[in-house]
């Protein structure tokens, strides 16, 4: 439901991280984030701990990224004030 009301109240402007978990209830979520515009980074599931979670987002939404864990707060990094500020660009 989280990722639903970000979706709804903010749009295109909504980053959804979906990281390892047991279940699949972020998929919803991170596919309602997409209709809306939004971005979506999936941990690679080879990476998580518990994989379900990851995995059904990959395959029930039109995630963006799909990255190790480690590598996921660097690319939110780079995405929010990368050289060309390519998200905060996209949302103005």
């Amino acid at each position: 439901m989280l990722f639903e009301s970000a979706a709804d109240a903010y749009g295109d402007k909504v980053i959804g991280v979906i990281l390892t978990g047991a279940n699949e209830d972020g998929a919803r979520g991170a596919a309602t984030i997409k209709e809306r515009g939004g971005f979506v980074i999936a941990q690679d599931p080879n990476t998580a701990e518990a994989p379900s979670m990851p995995q059904a987002a990959i395959a029930k939404a039109r995630v963006d990224r799909v990255l190790p864990l480690e590598n996921i707060g660097p690319f939110l990094v780079e995405l929010c004030r990368g050289p060309q500020g390519q998200w905060t660009q996209r949302k103005k």
